[in-house]
Formats: C-alpha cells, sequence, structure tokens
C-alpha cells in the first residue's frame, strides 16, 4: 500500500518515490530537498527509518559526489534535527513534509 499523494510532493519532483526503510503498511509519502542540487526527491518512508538513512539517500540522489554526508545537515520546518539516528516518526514529519539537506556552512557561490 502506498501512502496518498499530495501535491507538495510532486513539486520539483522526478519519477517515482524512492523507498526507505522496510515495507510498511503505512509509509509517510515525503519529500527530500537538497540545497545544493536545486532538486527534490519524493520518498516512500517507513516511518520507523532513521533520519540519517534519508538523509543518505537523497543525498546519494541527488548530490552524488559528497564525500562526507557529516557536512550536511537535515532541517524539518527550518529547525536542524539534531539526532540524525532518531526514527522519522519522532520528529514533526507527517505526509507531505520537506526535509530540507543542506551544507553545514555556508559557502561563497562559484
Amino acid at each position: 500500500m502506498t501512502a496518498p499523494t499530495m501535491f507538495v510532493n510532486s513539486l520539483r519532483t522526478r519519477g517515482q518515490p524512492f523507498k526507505l526503510g522496510a515495507p510498511s503498511d503505512q509509509p509517510l509519502r515525503l519529500r527530500a530537498q537538497v540545497l545544493e542540487a536545486w532538486d527534490a526527491i519524493p520518498i516512500d518512508a517507513n516511518p520507523s527509518a532513521s533520519v540519517r538513512s534519508l538523509k543518505q539517500l537523497a543525498l546519494r540522489e541527488l548530490y552524488p559526489d559528497v564525500r562526507h554526508d557529516d557536512e550536511y545537515v537535515v532541517k524539518l520546518n527550518g529547525f536542524e534535527i539534531l539526532d540524525e539516528d532518531a526514527p522519522i516518526s519522532s520528529t514533526a514529519a507527517r505526509n507531505g513534509s520537506t526535509f530540507l539537506i543542506t551544507d553545514r556552512r555556508r559557502r561563497p557561490v562559484e
């Protein structure tokens, strides 16, 4: 079973949703956006999957040249998620939420 499609999840995303974590009968339909890539992917996530696994999936798909994913932070509703090992269900995420992944330190535009 898949989560219902929400309009926000289709904005600037490509393809079918990526699956994150073990199959679930009630996945969360999320969107992960890597700021530096100017792109986003839709994700059907098991609520018990970690925030770190979501970040790694988004970086792998949207910004594959990253060598150290610990140099990137994950934000939800404008706030950094400090414990990336926590399950997604422990955050304020709900269907349609967008996780923003961005460089920990701002860099000048090249």
